[in-house]
């Protein structure tokens, strides 16, 4: 083990998986499937290059990659499929710069790099036992269902699970081919909702944090996981804690702060932590202060 991950351990993080060989070079992929979410994300399903690369790779729930389109850049995203999926890697990607707007401008069969596995993860081995209420907003769905994926194939070493998954309409909703699965999952309480309902809308109306008030789920003995906007993240964990979750047992995800992804850029802090060396998954006791 090394200093770093001993220091880490003494911190009270656990050590993770670390990238093999130069952190700086990424791995060649190849574009496999392309899915239009909504009108602004889209998922790639990438595979890596070379016999056996995609079976050599391994990461755990909440990790992330940096992805590169040659000659515009790279920028940072969660690996949203569950370790278990070894024919592809997969990232939702929302449309809002220039690395962005060029990886919707793939097509099936070109090259990207990857570098990647980054950061921690979720810490899914000690929530065995408790019960886990997901709550997804948004594009923060997407580190969500990798570990929602991961703790269902699991479903018997925890107890109960939930996912509360919402947008602004039904139309921003990723992910509406599994949907159905999702709601009709014997192991998995799953409640839809949206800021403003048309009229044929089945679920809930209403905006995350008001909708949660509402299902009050209780404390005892349970997790949340959540990660969408910045503002949902705020007045969605301020709704956890006035229900009596402790600030240790809600956990979130910060990818989008990450730059360098390996801890030389400094541009991620919160606080006196690293997003990339520390996180991207914190317990929010560790960066209340800073939501």
């Amino acid at each position: 083990m090394s200093e770093t991950q001993k220091a880490r351990m003494l911190e009270g993080l656990a050590p993770r998986p670390l990238m093999p060989g130069n952190p700086y070079l990424p791995m060649p992929a190849r574009v496999r499937e392309i899915i239009t979410e909504t009108a602004t994300i889209k998922t790639l399903r990438v595979v890596l290059e070379g016999e056996g690369a995609m079976e050599r790779f391994h990461f755990e729930p909440g990790q992330v990659a940096q992805l590169s389109v040659f000659g515009v850049g790279e920028a940072t995203f969660v690996i949203n499929s569950p370790p278990s999926q070894k024919d592809y890697l997969q990232f939702s990607i929302m449309e809002v710069g220039e690395v962005t707007h060029a990886l919707h401008n793939l097509s099936v069969g070109e090259q990207i790099g990857v570098r990647a596995p980054l950061g921690n993860f979720f810490p899914y081995e000690e929530l065995r036992g408790k019960n886990i209420f997901f709550i997804g907003g948004g594009i923060g769905m997407a580190p969500v269902r990798t570990i929602m994926l991961h703790v269902l194939e699991q479903a018997k070493d925890y107890g109960s699970i939930s996912l509360l998954y919402g947008a602004r309409t039904p139309k921003d909703m990723s992910y509406q081919y599994e949907l159905d699965d999702w709601l009709n999952h014997r192991d998995l309480h799953c409640t839809l909702c949206v800021d403003k309902a048309p009229e044929d809308w089945p679920h809930r109306e209403g905006m995350i944090p008001n909708v949660l008030k509402e299902l009050a789920p209780s404390p005892d003995n349970s997790v949340a996981v959540l990660c969408g906007p910045p503002i949902m993240i705020k007045f969605t964990v301020e709704a956890l804690l006035g229900l009596g979750f402790a600030a240790h047992d809600i956990l979130t995800t910060l990818e989008r702060r990450m730059k360098c992804g390996i801890g030389i850029c400094g541009r991620c802090n919160v606080g006196s932590r690293y997003v990339c060396t520390d996180g991207p998954v914190f317990r929010c006791d560790d960066i209340q202060a800073y939501l």
